[in-house]
């Protein structure tokens, strides 16, 4: 009987221990900025299509496994997932945060509509891929629309930890009074009439809350952020270090100058299009209170308040790139900086030839090509009928030509070969053989 216990115990441990490993090595392979989907089936079989079709259609934001259930097991996950049976899904951003766990079958739209649920609950992240979407991108627009002239994006910048997953629930909960206003009930305990301001910039795509991996994007944290901040915030952790994430919020104004610049035009192409100057400006504000849902959108709502009424003067400068963090899916840094440019050149110039009906100058100049046109294809059809009007100078000169081509080549000129006569001086030699002897 101890013997049986032993030999369950020690297989118990080495499925735990198997299991673990497995777990790490799943998140560690899959990319932090991904979202783990775990799929738990109690046959083991190969995963189903609509899986393997999920898996490639949500490729650039998540990493799916597929896991056999075994009921010796149901522990290990249940400790670590919240899974106490199979079919079973878990969604898990990293190893801090908390996993939303789906009991129960599943089909190809309900596991879309988990996947939509999980993006809305959570608080986007800032990348390279997401940042033009998400109007946190001086060379972009705001999500409310390009003719917006000023929105603002809020960043949670820090590295991965307990300290960055608490502050990314704070910002979850934030967001969500201000989508919701003074209906929820969170509003109805706390003094937010303030949050008005906030709350409207919110509802109209002009207030975006994300987070920002400071260790991986260490360049652009530290452009952000004043040099106190850097060891905290950016780069790679320190062992006797502390991890203090930061928000800051970023208000972008576009310049309304160059877009009215109708006097030059091609001054305004070249601004505008081609990229010598930068289309937003940029002012940065860190949060200095605590960590605190009400203080946090008063101070927002104090931000955007101030930045729609005052006049701020106009910054332009240099912000780094995002650093792409899946190459496999987006190419080398130079082809993907390289395939945006393209992207927002097109986008810009399809701007500007949209403006080129309103510009007075267009009919004018049609007009005159047109005239140009035509004045050419008038010449050419002049030059014909006067060439058709001479047709014995036509007819000469063709005659003469087949004559020319009907007489043979003179041979006077040629030199003689050397084998046409007998030279004076030659010798006519005789060969001899055995019959003539």
């Amino acid at each position: 009987m101890d013997l049986m216990f032993l030999r369950a115990t020690l297989l118990f441990i080495l499925g735990v221990y198997a299991n673990s490993l497995a777990v790490a090595k799943f998140i560690a392979t899959s990319g932090r900025h991904k979202v783990k989907v775990i799929c738990f089936s109690k046959t083991g079989e190969r995963a189903a299509p609509f899986i393997r079709q999920a898996a490639k259609d949500y490729f650039s934001e998540a990493s799916f496994a597929y896991v056999l259930w075994r009921e010796i097991d149901m522990a290990f996950w249940w400790n670590m997932f919240g899974v106490d049976s199979a079919p079973s899904v878990v969604f898990l951003k990293d190893i801090y945060s908390k996993p939303i766990t789906y009991s129960g079958s599943f089909n190809h739209l309900q596991l879309v509509k988990m996947m939509d649920d999980y993006k809305k609950n959570d608080i986007p992240q800032l990348r390279l891929v997401s940042s033009m979407e998400l109007g946190c991108d001086a060379r972009g627009y705001s999500r409310s629309g390009n003719e917006t002239v000023t929105w603002y994006c809020l960043i949670l910048v820090g590295r991965a930890g307990h300290a960055m997953t608490q502050m990314r629930e704070t910002l979850r909960r934030a967001s969500d009074v201000l989508m919701v206003g003074d209906d929820s009930d969170y509003a109805r305990n706390v003094n937010l009439s303030v949050a008005i301001v906030a709350s409207a910039a919110m509802k109209e795509n002009r207030l975006t809350f994300t987070w920002l991996d400071g260790e991986v994007q260490q360049k652009y944290c530290q452009f952000h952020l004043a040099p106190e901040y850097h060891t905290k915030s950016c780069g790679p952790s320190y062992e006797d270090g502390v991890d203090a994430p930061q928000i800051l919020i970023v208000r972008y104004l576009r310049n309304l100058t160059d877009d009215n610049a109708k006097n030059d035009r091609w001054k305004h192409f070249r601004n505008q299009y081609l990229g010598d100057t930068k289309v937003a400006s940029q002012l940065i504000a860190r949060y200095p209170g605590p960590e605190d849902v009400e203080e946090l959108i008063q101070w927002i709502s104090h931000i955007v308040e101030r930045g729609d009424t005052r006049e701020f003067p106009y910054f332009t400068f240099e912000t780094p790139d995002l650093v792409p963090e899946d190459k496999q899916s987006m190419g080398s840094p130079v082809g993907q900086s390289f395939s945006r440019g393209i992207n927002n050149r097109l986008k810009k110039l399809h701007m500007y030839i949209s403006d080129l009906p309103r510009d007075p100058r267009v009919g004018p100049s049609l007009l005159l090509a047109a005239c140009l046109l035509f004045g050419t294809i008038w010449l050419q059809n002049n030059r014909t009928k006067q060439a058709n009007n001479t047709p014995g100078d036509l007819a000469s000169s063709t005659s003469s030509r087949g004559r020319a081509r009907a007489r043979p080549a003179r041979t006077d000129d040629v030199p003689p070969s050397m084998t046409d006569e007998e030279p004076k001086d030659a010798y006519q030699w005789v060969t001899t053989d055995s019959d003539s002897e």
